[in-house]
């Protein structure tokens, strides 16, 4: 857990105006996407990427990109304290998983035809 106790600090106005150019960048290059229809998709597609990247890096530059890239740091850290699996635990596991989808859904369908029994006795059909 972070022990760290951080109050947000209100955003200025600079970064209001970061981030909303940083979502028309993104904008952008979806309508250049769709605008320039005969270029081949490839261009097309960089030009959506360009846009997504540009946006990025702009909104990178922002106090709030700052606390996202630290949250993303934190979280790299705590993932290499994590005790992956072995193989052969992962395989047990999903054929625990895959064994007990199985059997729910045949307990569901047996529920299904019981009850569509009951209603059409009721209904006399």
């Amino acid at each position: 857990m972070n022990s760290k106790v951080e109050q947000p600090s209100p955003q200025s106005a600079g970064d209001i105006a970061k981030h909303v150019v940083a979502v028309l960048l993104v904008l952008g290059g979806v309508f250049a996407f769709y605008w320039f229809g005969q270029w081949p998709t490839g261009v097309r597609a960089l030009a959506v990427l360009g846009g997504l990247v540009a946006g990025v890096a702009l909104f990178m530059t922002t106090a709030l990109g700052a606390r996202t890239r630290e949250f993303l740091s934190e979280s790299r850290f705590e993932l290499r304290k994590v005790v992956w699996p072995t193989r052969q635990e992962a395989t047990r596991t999903t054929w625990v998983v895959a064994l007990a989808v199985v059997v729910i859904s045949l307990l569901l369908a047996g529920f299904d035809v019981v009850i569509q029994a009951v209603v059409r006795w009721l209904l006399g059909q």
